[in-house]
């Protein structure tokens, strides 16, 4: 059984109440819940912080243990250095996600430090996202 640790940055907590328009209405809750029903074979490891180092302990930790990652981080994609460099540090494919097109909002979010150093990158898809980067995992381990 394959292992993948979900990453999820701030404010992803709050998904479904959240700018509705941009984020659509599941909650984080839904979403990985889909993803444990559609990919029985995965063993999955689900976090979710606002804190920019407990997110880069989460993904040095599970490097180790797990077979890919899979990150939104969410506004920190745009401005942290400590989470691109922990990822450029593991071995494990990784798979970068944003649920809306970052290129069609503020040009502040046009910067993605994140998806750079990851594997791949999914945007602008909604939260089906997050399967794509299972498959791509799953495909690539």
């Amino acid at each position: 059984m394959k292992k993948i640790i979900l990453i999820n940055g701030p404010n992803l907590n709050l998904l479904g109440t959240r700018e509705v328009n941009i984020y659509g209405s599941e909650t984080i809750e839904s979403i990985n819940k889909k993803l444990q029903l559609k990919f029985t074979n995965v063993e999955f490891t689900f976090f979710q912080s606002n804190f920019e180092g407990e997110l880069v302990d989460k993904i040095q930790l599970h490097s180790k243990s797990h077979d890919g990652l899979i990150i939104n981080a969410g506004a920190y994609s745009h401005t942290s250095v400590a989470i691109a460099d922990a990822i450029s540090a593991i071995k494990i494919p990784s798979v970068s996600v944003h649920i809306s097109n970052i290129y069609n909002r503020e040009s502040f979010r046009h910067v993605d430090l994140i998806s750079s150093k990851c594997n791949g990158a999914i945007i602008g898809v909604g939260t089906i996202g997050y399967e794509f980067a299972v498959d791509y995992i799953l495909d690539n381990k």
